[in-house]
């Protein structure tokens, strides 16, 4: 008996995967995501919506929705279509030969095990960088975030101060876009001028309601059980001073690193590891049968909706691939 190479196989089950995965399973390619092993959060099945306790902006839940219901939704409509899921990762893949070799590790059960798949539907996220400190961890949803876009608008951080953390674009469009709803934003930059291009500095330093704190970390996110982020305590690396900045929420923007290492020499990396496409208006990459989706792919937009989209279209990418090479 031959060994069963799988139509489809997804890797990664945040709004990326489960949307291809229902895409995929509804044109009957049966497919297998591979969902996570929960081990560490850059690999936790559901992806990072999985750590995010309010998204308010998905289409059709007016009140909003938690990250994990959300996901467990998605899930549950693929599953119903006859998605299989695998609690395990792909440690390891070869693409360099037909049909695909993927080596999943489910370490929760300390199992390893092989797949092989005609096409492949790489869906794995990229984490967004935090600062690294405890106090930040400790506060995470609770006035901690990394994506302004997802979080600002919350009742939180209305006519409340917020902090920023960066000095990139990504700082200067997160600072600029909380305007909106915070009654200030102090960016904290530990140079004196921003990295920014010249017309995203001169958006921020000339923004009423953004106050530059130049040559300054945070050290330590302030807050209690009870109301969660109350303030930071910043230092200047110049004096060595410290200072407390009082505010209602922190949003890290010093970049995002996209979940690829493990491809590596097999799919074409951008300089900051997101998958390249081939096309802008498609999900192929530069191996024929390999399609990338989500925030892997994506270092522009990276929100839910833009990811489901990108599912989408992966999974669509995917049968049309299957039926060009005569794959049943």
């Amino acid at each position: 008996m031959s060994e069963k190479v799988e139509r489809t196989v997804i890797i990664g089950s945040g709004p990326a995967g489960w949307t291809a995965a229902i895409y995929a399973a509804r044109a009957n390619l049966n497919p297998l995501v591979l969902a996570g092993d929960g081990f560490n959060r850059d690999r936790f099945p559901g992806g990072q919506l999985m750590f995010t306790s309010e998204v308010e902006n998905y289409p059709g839940f007016v009140h909003g929705v938690s990250g994990q219901k959300l996901m467990g939704t998605l899930q549950e409509q693929a599953e119903r279509f006859g998605t299989r899921v695998e609690t395990a990762v792909a440690a390891k893949i070869d693409l360099g030969r037909r049909p695909f070799v993927i080596q999943a590790s489910d370490e929760l059960n300390s199992r390893e095990f092989v797949v092989k798949a005609h096409t492949l539907i790489i869906s794995t996220g990229a984490s967004a960088n935090y600062l690294g400190l405890e106090s930040e961890k400790k506060y995470e949803n609770l006035g901690v975030s990394a994506c302004a876009v997802c979080d600002g608008a919350l009742p939180r951080f209305r006519d409340q101060p917020v902090v920023v953390v960066g000095g990139g674009d990504t700082a200067v469009e997160e600072a600029t876009y909380l305007t909106k709803f915070a009654s200030r934003v102090y960016l904290v930059h530990r140079r004196d001028t921003l990295r920014a291009s010249k017309i995203m500095a001169a958006r921020a330093t000339e923004n009423a309601k953004i106050e530059m704190v130049w040559n300054s970390v945070v050290q330590e996110v302030l807050g209690n059980d009870q109301d969660g982020v109350t303030g930071v305590r910043v230092k200047n690396i110049k004096t060595g001073s410290t200072a407390e900045i009082a505010c209602r929420g922190m949003f890290a923007a010093i970049g995002h690193t996209p979940n690829t290492a493990f491809l590596r020499g097999q799919v074409d990396l951008d300089e900051k590891g997101y998958i390249k496409l081939a096309d802008a208006f498609r999900s192929a990459t530069n191996v024929p049968g390999v399609f990338a989706a989500g925030d892997c792919a994506d270092s522009v937009y990276r929100q839910a909706i833009t990811a489901a989209g990108m599912g989408c279209k992966a999974a669509i990418d995917a049968e049309r691939w299957l039926a060009s090479e005569g794959i049943h």
